[in-house]
């Protein structure tokens, strides 16, 4: 079996039991790699091609949901229509794993997590993954991965004089993946990919009460039985409760609050029943001979 390699969200890293073992250069190289580091640019062509070869690498090496799985057919019919979003192209899978998370990269992809999808429904997935989206619109993808790139030293000095990304190697995209589960977005930035969430909802159409019902759901999970863990996870973002009244605040203001009544979840694929086949006889007549 291919070990699992998972790329955790900023917003929803908090299940997941993946073990990396990232490199890290020691400080005499790194020292010698920051003279030519400081001056290197890091387009958002960079980022995306980067993060293009990084997802491949990843789907490669979890298990990804097939077309016709009730998990694949259920995000496709909520964000089927959303391929784009403020010019950015998306793209979205299922990883059939436990793990409750989803996480966006900055080539427009987005992966969501089976674990998450079994205990949000519609509006709430689409709350979450509204958050996603909101970290590539806002370049927070492309700071992260450039951030893993600086920090597993993948780029050398001769790169960095040259201002060129070099190709990298399958484990070296390993690395980046490795890198990019310790990266985490600041408060600010989490704060504005809420916002990008909330008015992500709105725009759409769909109950932006679902933004505060989601973040509850991570408050209770983070009361329950995972709470040590969740709380060291969860140490360096925004409390999940005060997320919650946030999203609750702009809703009231709104004349749009409600309080939130979780739908019905289902990632079974729709059962199509056979099409039923009457066999016709021919009767035939014999005349009797007189």
């Amino acid at each position: 079996m291919k070990k699992r390699i998972i790329v955790l969200g900023a917003l929803f890293a908090i299940l997941s039991l993946t073990k990396t073992n990232a490199q890290i250069l020691s400080d005499k190289t790194m020292g010698a790699l920051g003279k030519g580091v400081s001056g290197f640019t890091f387009s958002d062509a960079d980022a995306a091609a980067l993060a293009k070869q990084s997802i491949a690498e990843l789907d490669a090496n979890n298990p990804v949901a097939d077309p016709k799985n009730g998990y694949s057919i259920r995000l496709d019919r909520l964000f089927g229509k959303h391929t784009t979003s403020e010019g950015v192209t998306l793209n979205y899978k299922v990883y059939l794993v436990k793990d409750i998370n989803a996480f966006a990269c900055a080539d427009g992809s987005v992966r969501v997590f089976a674990g998450l999808m079994d205990i949000m429904d519609d509006n709430q997935l689409l709350a979450v993954i509204g958050h996603e989206i909101g970290h590539v619109v806002n370049h927070d993808t492309r700071d992260a991965i450039k951030a893993a790139y600086k920090k597993e030293a993948l780029l050398d000095v001769a790169s960095s004089q040259s201002g060129k990304v070099e190709t990298l190697t399958q484990s070296q995209l390993g690395q980046i993946g490795s890198a990019m589960i310790d990266s985490k977005h600041s408060r600010k930035q989490e704060s504005e990919a809420d916002n990008f969430s909330y008015d992500f909802m709105k725009r759409n159409g769909y109950d932006v009460n679902a933004v505060e019902s989601a973040f509850r759901i991570l408050q209770n999970l983070s009361e329950g039985a995972e709470a040590s863990f969740m709380t060291k996870m969860m140490s360096s973002h925004p409390d999940s409760g005060k997320r919650a009244d946030a999203a609750k605040k702009r809703a009231t203001k709104d004349g749009l609050y409600h309080a939130y009544e979780q739908q019905e979840i289902v990632n079974t694929a729709p059962v199509t029943a056979a099409k039923k086949t009457t066999a016709t006889t021919k009767k035939t007549s014999t005349a009797k001979k007189k």
